[in-house]
């Protein structure tokens, strides 16, 4: 986790360790005290349907860097949706998304940041 709490600071990829956050997900987070970027890579798709609603109370807009996937939201029909597209959820609306293809490469941005996402300690 790249944090730029009190000065600029980048995040590279290419010298970054992904951390595995949960089966078949990696992310690499960079945050500021008020807004938090997260890349996330997906493996393990097609998946036969989408992960688990969930909402919760920060905005969220999603960049799909690559890969193909569909977005499932509580108020709209699902969108299918490949890289170059992006997608942006208000607070605490239900929502998912299921991998359509092999991998993903997600870049979402969360305000405030999602403290959830921090590890402890």
């Amino acid at each position: 986790m790249i944090d730029a709490l009190n000065q600029s600071a980048v995040l590279r990829l290419a010298e970054t360790e992904m951390e595995p956050c949960r089966p078949g997900f990696t992310r690499a987070i960079i945050r500021t005290g008020n807004l938090m970027g997260v890349v996330i890579d997906i493996t393990g798709g097609p998946w036969t349907e989408a992960d688990p609603m969930h909402a919760h109370p920060h905005e969220q807009v999603t960049y799909v860097a690559s890969g193909e996937i569909l977005f499932v939201t509580g108020d709209q029909p699902a969108q299918r949706l490949v890289a170059g597209d992006m997608f942006a959820v208000p607070p605490n609306v239900m929502h998912s998304i299921q991998l359509l293809s092999e991998t993903a490469r997600l870049v979402d941005s969360f305000h405030p940041g999602r403290e959830d996402f921090i590890p402890a300690g």
